[in-house]
Parts: structure tokens; C-alpha cells; sequence
């Protein structure tokens, strides 16, 4: 089941058709296809190995090696699949940024934060010197909320909690006010409290800069307040999708009642 072209009014900003990730002979995304139109959210939910992360990796060019994606991935109409990795490498942070689930994996631990917020404005040139970027640097930890966030920015990665340690890398991807972010369950490792801060500094980030959302969870109750729509993915296929509100009070697909019976929204 493919989710069509559901953008509404809103520009098409990414456009995936009969996206297909194989290893070897065995095809662990099937045939997956979705737009987004610019400013808006989607939430790509389903429990792990149901080929939501090789989606977005597909999306952002960072499979892992050895597999190989094939179909297509447009990004303001400008094919991605078979990009050249030069040519990605100056969308990724600017035009494409990614918020990934662990931040110790992705951050510099031999580099203070604030240094690593800068590096990203100065790789794409939009502030016009060291200065600059790091004052904007400064600037970013603040709108995600760190506390004193001169100090924070002095900080190394492992001086800070996990919930701050994601905040930064939600600056850096904001840095350059990229058209599409790119969520990998930022929230899974956070506990409950914090969960709801980071979805909230998502939100405002997002609806603030005008920037569209691939939201990927396997918990509905994070995406349902997040999300305009929703596709649900199982064994590398999409098996239901639509506007939120309706997936999440009308699931046709056994499993999407399951994921829904499963989490805490029907308490509510």
C-alpha cells in the first residue's frame, strides 16, 4: 500500500516512488512511496526492522553499506537516489538535516558543542565568519532550550545529560533552517518528561522555520501530536496511511489497531 500524493494545498517539497531497499537477493523496504508537501509533518511509525529508518537513510544517502536503494527520492524536484555523494554532502545540513536516536554516536566527543553547532554554519557558509557562527551557535542552544547556554556551548558531550546531548544535535540540525528534517527516534532513549520537551522543541523549531517534518517513531503516542499524517510500516511495506486523526481513531490494518491498543492513546 502506497500513501500517494496526500500533500494537500502545500508545495510537493519530497516526493518518494516505489522506494526499494534490497541487500543481496532480499528486499527490506518493498515498493514504498509518499510526499511531503513543504512545511508539512508525516510520522513514519512501526516496530523496529519494519524498514522505517532504511527509509530515511534512503532519503538523506547514509545506507548503510552494502545495501542499495533503487525507485525514486525527489527533493524540490531534484532526484537524490543517484546523487553523487558531493552533491548530497552540500544538501545535508542545509536543505537536509537529520536528528538521530543516539547523540553520543553522532557528536564529536573530543569537540566542545558549541564548536560543533559553528562547524555546521561555517561548512555551508551562512554566517560570514568564526564569530558569527559562534555567537548564532550560542544563539541555538538557547532556542533548544539548554541552560546557560554560553556554558553549555564550552561543554563536551559527555559532560551533558542525554536530553541535552539530543538539544544540541536538534540546534545543529537547525542551524541552516533546512526545508526537510529528518527525525530517527530522537525520543526512544529519553524518559517520559523529557520525551514531551524534545516533541515540543520539535514542534515550535519546525513550525517556526516553515520546515517540513519525517517524523520516525514506533510509539503512536509521541507522533500524535506531532503529525498531520501518518504512514505505518510492517516487513518493509506500508500497510495504512492517512491523516492522523483518522489512523488513529479509525485503523483499518490489524496490526495499527494492535500498535494503538499497545500504547497509551486509547487511555486518553
Amino acid at each position: 500500500m502506497n500513501e500517494g500524493s496526500a500533500v494537500g494545498a502545500a508545495e510537493t517539497l519530497l516526493a518518494v516512488r516505489g522506494l526499494t531497499v534490497t541487500v543481496g537477493s532480499e528486499n527490506l523496504v518493498r515498493d514504498v512511496s509518499f510526499e511531503i508537501g513543504r512545511g508539512q509533518r508525516l510520522g513514519l511509525i512501526g516496530e523496529s526492522g519494519s524498514g522505517k529508518s532504511l527509509t530515511a537513510s534512503s532519503v538523506i544517502g547514509l545506507l548503510p553499506e552494502g545495501l542499495r536503494a533503487v525507485g525514486s527520492v525527489e527533493l524540490a524536484g531534484q532526484e537524490l537516489l543517484n546523487a553523487n555523494e558531493r552533491y548530497l554532502s552540500t544538501l545535508r545540513g542545509s536543505e537536509l538535516a537529520m536528528v538521530f536516536q543516539e547523540p553520543m554516536t553522532a557528536l564529536n566527543p573530543a569537540m566542545r558543542v558549541g564548536r560543533q553547532v559553528a562547524e555546521t554554519i561555517l561548512l555551508h557558509n551562512t554566517r560570514p565568519n568564526r564569530k558569527a557562527a559562534m555567537d548564532t551557535a550560542v544563539e541555538l542552544l538557547d532556542t533548544v532550550r539548554l541552560p546557560d547556554p554560553k556554558a553549555s556551548a564550552r561543554a563536551y558531550p559527555h559532560q551533558l545529560s542525554g536530553g541535552q546531548r539530543q538539544r544540541v544535535m536538534l540546534a545543529i540540525a537547525l542551524a541552516n533552517e533546512p526545508s526537510l528534517l529528518i527525525c530517527d527516534e530522537p525520543t526512544t532513549a529519553l524518559d517520559v518528561t523529557v520525551q514531551a520537551q524534545m516533541v515540543e522543541l520539535i514542534s515550535d523549531a519546525t513550525r517556526r522555520l516553515g520546515t517540513a517534518l519525517l517524523f520516525i517513531t514506533h510509539d503512536l503516542a509521541v507522533m500524535a501530536g506531532l503529525c498531520e499524517r501518518v504512514l505505518v510500516m510492517l516487513d518493509g511495506s506500508v500497510i495504512e496511511a492517512g491523516d492522523t486523526r483518522t489512523v488513529l481513531t479509525e485503523p483499518r490494518h490489524e496490526y495499527t489497531q494492535r500498535l494503538l491498543a499497545a500504547s497509551d492513546l486509547e487511555a486518553r
